[in-house]
């Protein structure tokens, strides 16, 4: 699987939707799926928390948990759905996940990391995975992150991505944990230098593409294996649409906003035809016409229109003339001048 781009898992986001919506304007990027804990799977209902539709592939899940037992389960069920990696969260923050005893706390805990990521390595065949920080509020981060990677290396672990943040569980809120310590991509690039064996990505405040093919550069002598981007694909996913051509390399046009509705259109076809609200769908859209004349109208309609009982893809088409016509209307203007 060829990481130089993934997109990062993100709580009442990245669902089903979102992923095919991201799809539409990348062909190579990873997907993952919001963070499931193992419990959820193992009591839940499986097709409403794990299902996927085939165009998301690569597409990696995304478990919470420190049960050894319950999260190779867990993992089993999720290979078995056909998910491509079996990614362990080590950095939410919230207190939710910490009273669960998972997530960012157990960077206090390498060995148990460790334990829980040999137990899926061990239950599926496909590539087991840890997202981490880099430490958790008084920690060196230059011994957490270390320890944390290399207890999961003996264990086999070879991919890993980094938010190159610490996550203070103490005083702050989620929220502000994704902005408020500060960033030390150094300490990433250090980890691949020493541990150059290791796939390493790296995660946090990254906000283009430009940043990201200067992470990826090895100008320094360290190339990072990936770049994972966050808020900055979901509020202007327009950007996606550069990255295969950008960072693969594909003699593959670039896919703009109205490409990527076409694109997206027979996935929302079918959604509407199982009952699926509009909404639910074209909300994962909204900052796509990011920068463009008529960006304000398209994300009003889609906003109010996409809510109504039945609304259905003309709503979609409604959106899309009205940046249009806003862009004809700008370039008649500058005609005129």
């Amino acid at each position: 699987m060829n990481r130089r781009l993934s997109i990062a898992p993100m709580m009442d986001w990245t669902d089903r939707h979102c992923r095919a919506f991201h799809r539409a304007l990348t062909t190579r990027a990873v997907l993952y799926t919001e963070m499931v804990t193992a419990p959820a799977i193992l009591h839940g209902d499986h097709q409403r928390l794990l299902g996927f539709d085939a165009v998301e592939h690569p597409v990696a899940l995304q478990l919470g948990g420190s049960d050894p037992d319950q999260l190779a389960e867990a993992a089993r069920i999720g290979a078995a759905f056909g998910y491509d990696e079996i990614n362990l969260n080590v950095g939410c923050p919230s207190d939710r996940v910490q009273s669960g005893r998972f997530g960012a706390c157990l960077m206090r805990e390498p060995s148990l990391v460790a334990e829980c990521m040999a137990a899926i390595k061990g239950a599926v065949d496909v590539p087991a995975t840890v997202k981490c920080r880099i430490g958790v509020d008084d920690q060196d981060p230059s011994v957490s992150l270390f320890a944390t990677v290399d207890a999961c290396a003996e264990a086999g672990i070879q991919v890993f991505i980094v938010h190159a943040r610490m996550a203070w569980l103490k005083g702050l809120s989620p929220k502000e944990n994704r902005d408020v310590p500060p960033l030390d991509y150094g300490l990433v690039r250090r980890l691949k230098r020493e541990r150059p064996h290791l796939s390493i990505s790296i995660n946090g405040g990254i906000p283009s593409l430009d940043e990201a093919e200067a992470h990826l550069d090895d100008s320094d002598g360290v190339a990072l294996d990936g770049v994972m981007l966050g808020r900055a694909a979901y509020h202007e996913p327009a950007i996606l649409g550069q990255a295969d051509r950008r960072l693969y390399d594909a003699e593959t046009p670039d896919v703009d906003a109205f490409a990527a509705i076409d694109r997206y259109r027979p996935y929302m076809a079918a959604r509407l035809a199982e009952g699926v609200h509009l909404a639910a769908m074209t909300r994962h859209m909204l900052g796509v016409m990011h920068g463009r004349a008529g960006a304000r109208a398209f994300r009003r309609i889609l906003t109010v229109e996409a809510i109504r009982p039945g609304a259905g893809l003309e709503v979609v088409d409604q959106s899309v003339d009205a940046v249009r016509e806003a862009g004809a209307r700008l370039e008649r203007r500058g005609e005129a001048a």
